[in-house]
């Protein structure tokens, strides 16, 4: 449990992917690497038309990196090889040949955001608030930014990044195309999901899978790009402004 668990389950075309960490779902390398795993497997599952990306309990979607490993970082290799973990997996949502539906029940912060950003239509309730604070412990959103920036802009990554203390609404991040729809309840929001993913599964799947491409054009040097992106993040976070940042949050 101390690494997460992740569950896959598959009925009637759809793939339903469910992680769960006890640190307000947050993701460890462990949990990166099957969940960068399983998307590549989905990918060429014949039995599977869609993807359902969600989390497990009823509070935080994603709470982000495990800090508890980011404090155990002591060089330039481990710390590439830490972000590389939500690298590897975006690259693994982007170049997944199923469509990919995300639910999104609670907040979501730092890689959260770009977990929700990657997916390619997105659900959320009301609670669904979203935050971008790394700089508040001396790094940036480097890795996720291309996927944010994707679904919302560069305007609206900018005030995301640099207001790194405030949460955004889940209504702001519909409008600004982070969010497709956003409901007041857990229940509602799940009836949608199932909805669309049934109605997804019985379409023509090489007419989906011709539509990823199209959604996801020019985004080929995101292999190199996300990799450039953790290294920059990697050599960051063994400054002393970040060690000192994460002492404070330890105590």
């Amino acid at each position: 449990m101390s690494n997460g668990s992740l569950y896959t389950n598959i009925q009637n075309k759809i793939a339903t992917v469910e992680f769960y960490h006890p640190a307000s779902n947050s993701m460890p390398s462990e949990l990166l690497s099957r969940l960068t795993n399983t998307f590549n497997e989905l990918s060429s599952n014949n039995e599977v038309h869609v993807i359902i990306f969600k989390s497990e309990k009823d509070t935080t979607f994603c709470a982000g990196a495990s800090f508890d490993e980011l404090m155990k970082i002591s060089n330039l290799e481990e710390g590439k090889e830490f972000f590389s973990g939500f690298a590897n997996v975006i690259n693994a949502m982007r170049n997944c040949s199923r469509l990919i539906i995300g639910r999104v029940q609670g907040k979501a912060v730092g890689g959260g955001v770009g977990l929700a950003a990657t997916c390619d239509y997105c659900f959320a309730t009301e609670q669904a608030s979203i935050k971008l604070s790394e700089f508040t412990i001396g790094i940036g959103p480097f890795v996720i930014a291309p996927a944010v920036e994707r679904k919302i802009g560069v305007s609206a990554l900018s005030e995301l990044t640099l207001d790194a203390t405030h949460w955004k609404t889940a209504y702001w991040a519909k409008q600004k195309g982070l969010f497709a729809r956003v409901f007041e309840t857990i229940k509602d929001m799940d009836e949608a999901v199932e909805d669309l993913a049934l109605k997804l599964s019985k379409y023509n799947p090489e007419a989906l899978m011709e539509m990823k491409k199209a959604l996801w054009k020019n985004t080929e040097n995101w292999d190199d790009l996300l990799k450039e992106r953790a290294e920059i993040s990697g050599k960051l976070v063994l400054s002393e402004f970040t060690k000192n940042a994460l002492d404070k949050f330890k105590k």
